[in-house]
């Protein structure tokens, strides 16, 4: 099974990236050469995805501005000859469509999903949280292996995996294995952001989710939390309470994800993919060793 469609939910506020995303989408802050969402999609589509709904809020207009034609700038790279350029923003290239639909009110990931309801119709589709890039550069295949399962296993649910310290699953969702938990493994329960004590694991949800549209109305049967939001973990528990297929996949060790919640995570995004760029990444490996000798020096 090729999954075709996926929801993008874009509409967070941001806060933890204050001031940075007062008026500038987290989802289009570069790393290293390009925003955040474009490695997103560029993941998508080398995985069959065709079809991406972004679910926005306000002041996200430069996302759906991102991947639209902009005739002047065509023009004059264009007559500047600068076909390099040209050929890294002809997202028409990338055989996608793309859609734009508006969370009204900030009511949580549950409640974004739910506005991709009339977008996914009566086919399984995917979820993928735009302000997270799996892999370096995103070269990952783990879209592709959870489409495989989801159809093997007959699932209800697949949801990426990866290990987290278990210092740090106050973070995340945490899921709970049925037994032994392998590359690909049953999930009983699930916990939003459990406290080391409390979590059944330190398998956090890596930010890509396939779903049959059963998902739904789980969804609308979820009561919303103190903050009024409506949790995504909330609905899938629904699917583990009935019975439902719900299964992982873990990611491998090279599909790293790089959640791009945080300062401390941005920073460290966006040099690894510095270092890593085939033009500029020797020069900046030399200007950052460099700066860390001269802070080393400073500190002795």
């Amino acid at each position: 099974m090729v999954i075709q469609s996926a929801v993008v939910p874009v509409a967070g506020h941001g806060t933890r990236l204050l001031p940075a995303t007062k008026s500038q989408p987290k989802e289009m802050l570069p790393v290293a050469r390009k925003p955040i969402v474009q490695y997103v999609v560029e993941e998508l589509v080398s995985n069959g995805i065709q079809q991406i709904l972004f679910v926005t809020g306000r002041n996200k207009a430069s996302i759906e501005n991102h991947f639209d034609h902009d005739p002047e700038l065509f023009q004059a790279l264009s007559a500047a000859d600068r076909k390099d350029l040209l050929k890294e923003l002809d997202f028409d290239a990338l055989k996608a469509n793309f859609f734009y639909t508006r969370q009204r009110l900030q009511k949580g990931l549950g409640d974004a999903v739910l506005c991709g309801e009339s977008f996914a119709g009566e086919e399984p589709f995917l979820v993928a949280l735009g302000d997270s890039i799996l892999g370096l550069h995103a070269v990952s295949r783990a879209v592709s292996r959870m489409a495989d399962v989801f159809d093997s296993r007959r699932a209800s649910c697949v949801i990426a995996v990866e290990e987290v310290p278990p210092e740090e699953t106050g973070h995340y969702g945490i899921v709970q294995p049925d037994g032994k938990a392998d590359d690909v493994f049953r999930i009983i329960n699930l916990v939003e952001k459990p406290s080391p004590d409390k979590a059944p694991s330190n398998l956090a949800i890596a930010g890509r989710y396939i779903f049959s549209p059963v998902i739904f109305d789980r969804i609308r049967q979820v009561q919303p939390d103190r903050r009024g939001e409506i949790q995504l973990t909330n609905a899938i528990q629904y699917l583990c309470d009935e019975g439902r297929r719900v299964i992982a996949v873990k990611l491998s060790s090279d599909e790293k994800r790089y959640d791009i919640g945080n300062f401390p995570s941005y920073f460290e995004s966006f040099v690894e993919f510095a270092l890593a760029d085939p033009v500029y990444g020797a020069e900046f490996r030399r200007v950052l060793e460099r700066l860390l000798a001269k802070s080393l020096s400073t500190e002795a």
